[in-house]
This record gives C-alpha cells, structure tokens and sequence, in this order.
C-alpha cells in the first residue's frame, strides 16, 4: 500500500463579526481547502503555508490548537492522509492558481458548508466552525 500525505487549512476571515471560510474549486471539479503533498523534508504547517500562497495567493497564520487529520484513498493502492489546520489571512495577494484551481471563494458557513463536495471536508469544516466558535475572538488562539 503506497502512502501519501498532504497538509492544508480551512482559512477564515472575519466579516461583520462572522467567519467567512475560503473554499477553491479544483479543476478536477470538486470544492474543498487548500492543500497540498509534504516536499522533502517540509514540516507539515510549511507544506501547508506553502501551498496557501501557490494555490490562492494569500499568506496565512496558522492558529494554535486546532490540528485534525483525515484519510481516504484517492486511487486502488493508495491512502492519503491530510492534515488540516485552520488559518487566518495575514497579507498576499489573492490570486487562484490556474494550474490547480478553476476558482475560490469567500463563504459564511452556511454556504460553505453545502459548497464543499466531499463528506469528510464537510465534517473538518464543522470542526473548525465549532472551535471558532469556543475561542470567539480568533485573536486569542493564536
């Protein structure tokens, strides 16, 4: 069994005192976080902020305390592991990346949550959703 593993974030803002959630749509077609494959001898929150600026264009801080891990197997033989964080803009330019993405988007969870295809994006959103909610002023998980 081959294994790979990718790291990413559910990256927010807050707007009018709500989060809104950042979703992109990959040219395969499906709505999801950004993410990306570890290179070399990457830690997991470099390959995550790494692939934030390639793919969206956005520099990102990465909140403490918020760490989730799925897994799914993206082909026969192979399981991918993906570690979420949740992250907050801090600077860059957005800018999809052509290559990798059709589009993004800024949505409140209600529509962020619809807008995701995969049932295990759907779940880490719920639990980024809920760990906003526990530390209301994101400021203060950082």
């Amino acid at each position: 069994m081959k294994k790979e593993k990718s790291c990413g974030a559910v990256v927010f803002r807050i707007t009018d005192d709500k989060p809104e959630f950042l979703v992109i749509h990959q040219v395969q077609g499906h709505w999801c976080f950004p993410k990306g494959h570890v290179e070399k001898d990457e830690t997991e929150t470099e390959t995550a902020l790494r692939e934030i600026r390639e793919e969206t264009g956005l520099d990102v801080a990465i909140l403490d305390g918020f760490r989730t891990v799925t897994s799914y197997s993206p082909e026969p033989g192979v399981i991918k592991e993906v570690v979420y964080f949740l992250a907050r803009p801090i600077g860059g330019k957005e800018k999809v990346q052509k290559e990798e993405l059709q589009d993004m988007q800024w949505a409140e969870y209600v529509r962020a949550l619809p807008a995701v295809t995969y049932e295990n994006d759907a779940a880490i959103l719920k639990k980024a959703a809920r760990f906003l909610k526990v530390h209301s002023d994101p400021e203060e998980a950082m």
